[in-house]
């Protein structure tokens, strides 16, 4: 099975009530995702910047405090993917 490029499988699965997350989507953010963020600290993966971030660009969405909870393992995963969201498709 062909995984998709902005798909992450977490080696730490959420638990959400009866629901176990074990795979986030993430979505390429558009400028208001990007609001009271620097650039600058998102690229450097600052884990502030990130948990500001990532609850509006995953789905399921995250809360800040499930992504506060994250795998560091995982955070690292959702950050270079945020990271790449943010380089031109000619740097690639």
């Amino acid at each position: 099975m062909e995984q998709k490029e902005n798909i992450v499988t977490l080696e730490t699965p959420i638990k959400r009530g009866e629901t176990t997350i074990s795979q986030i989507e993430l979505v390429k953010p558009n400028a208001g995702a990007l609001r009271g963020v620097r650039l600058y600290d998102l690229a450097g993966s600052d884990v502030d910047a990130l948990m500001t971030v990532l609850p509006r660009i995953t789905l399921p969405s995250l809360t800040k405090a499930e992504c506060l909870n994250l795998d560091p393992v995982d955070l690292i995963t959702l950050g270079g993917k945020v990271i790449g969201f943010l380089s031109s498709k000619s740097d690639a």
